[in-house]
């Protein structure tokens, strides 16, 4: 149903979207992930037809969105984030609009009616949207997307200012859609993505750094295998905690153990983390049994969507903190006045006379530091030279 083959998108200098590939079949509900400055809006942005590709093809139901974008654009409904809302009119009037700008062939008013129950607005058809609340307006916006009955759902951030239970309407709402449409999901409230996609795209620096179902990617992020302790200490004293975590810190194939809140009096919870492809529940049964401890809970842990979405996203992000002052620094600037202008001079211009004073400043700042090392030095060894 969609198809991208090579999308590539260039602003300038700058490589937004780096050669990505997928594609998304009918009745599939696909989650689109990315962090800001990914290149996930600039991905739905020519998904849609509303910028071009740099290179690339994108096919919607069989239709290229650059060669032929009428037909393909004729198979998609899209909710951007911000609704494209004229506010000024009733929701009706704005609803046949986008009725006759579609060029919509099916019955009018049965199906302006079916898409008004669908998104639960018929209570506010009469009223003029400027006076909606955000979530009305949130629900207008998802009803224009559904005019015409498109195979191709796109939906950007869907539920941005809806409460809990209007949330949880929408999302029952886009599976009952993915059953008979093609649908792409993007949002920043995992769970959401969570709930209610068939498969997940994470999308980090341009490329598409995870494809699949959030247990395959997590299978593939790692083999670690954690797990949650709830233990009842002997003496039920706060000196158990210490106790225990020093215990199975020392047990085989233990890489991390941390102590929890307290659930009762003397009864912990603990977060433990075994080696690559090692179980060691036995050996902490064995532990246990053996101190007179009570195991009250060993839950294994399984890698959540934030998880995920913070490996992918955040594990190569990371620098050393001295990675920053590594780069080139850039050129300092002295601003004097000339004729009543703000002149700015680069450091590296100064006369010679100039450069001689820096020098004998700079000088006198290492004999300063000198000194203060010694001093220091100094008092680290008692006063004694």
């Amino acid at each position: 149903m969609i198809e991208v083959r090579n999308l590539t998108k260039r602003y300038g200098d700058k490589l937004a979207v780096d050669d990505i590939s997928f594609s998304v079949e009918k009745g599939e509900i696909l989650g689109f992930l990315g962090p800001n400055g990914a290149g996930k809006s600039t991905t739905m942005n020519m998904l849609t037809g509303y910028i071009s590709s740099t290179s690339g093809q994108i096919l919607i139901n069989g239709a290229d969105i650059l060669e032929d974008p009428i037909t393909a654009k004729s198979n998609i409904g899209y909710l951007p984030e911000i609704p494209p809302l004229y506010v000024d009119m009733t929701v009706d009037a704005y609803l046949g609009f986008m009725y006759d700008l579609k060029r919509c062939k099916l019955p009018r008013k049965a199906h302006l009616n079916d898409v008004c129950n669908l998104c639960k607005i018929s209570g506010v058809r009469n009223r003029i949207i400027r006076n909606l609340s955000k979530g009305y307006r949130q629900r207008v916006g998802l009803a224009q997307a559904l005019i015409n009955n498109p195979p191709v759902l796109i939906l950007d951030e869907p539920t941005v200012g809806l409460d809990p239970n209007q949330i949880i309407e929408i999302r029952t709402l886009i599976r009952k859609l993915g059953k008979n449409h093609t649908v792409i999901l993007s949002s920043h409230i995992l769970p959401e993505i969570q709930a209610v996609c068939d498969k997940i795209i994470i999308i980090n620096k341009g490329v598409i750094a995870a494809n699949g179902t959030a247990d395959e990617i997590a299978r593939s992020l790692t083999n670690e295998h954690k797990m949650t302790l709830r233990i009842e200490g002997s003496t039920h004293t706060a000196a158990d905690k210490q106790e225990i975590t020093n215990a199975i810190k020392a047990l085989g194939g233990v890489k991390y153990v941390r102590a929890d809140m307290e659930r009762e009096k003397g009864i912990y919870d603990y977060d433990v983390e075994a080696e690559e492809k090692t179980d060691i529940r036995r050996a902490i049964n064995d532990l246990c049994r053996k101190k007179g401890w009570n195991i009250l809970m060993l839950q294994l842990s399984d890698l959540t969507l934030e998880d995920i979405f913070l490996k992918i996203t955040m594990g190569d992000a990371a620098s050393p903190a001295g990675a920053a002052s590594a780069k080139p620094a850039g050129p300092r600037l002295d601003l004097k006045i000339e004729n009543g202008e703000l002149v700015a001079a680069e450091k590296g211009s100064d006369t010679p006379e100039q450069k001689n004073e820096l020098m004998t400043e700079e000088s006198a700042a290492d004999m300063d530091k000198s000194d203060t090392d010694d001093t220091t030095e100094s008092e680290e060894n008692g006063g004694e030279e």
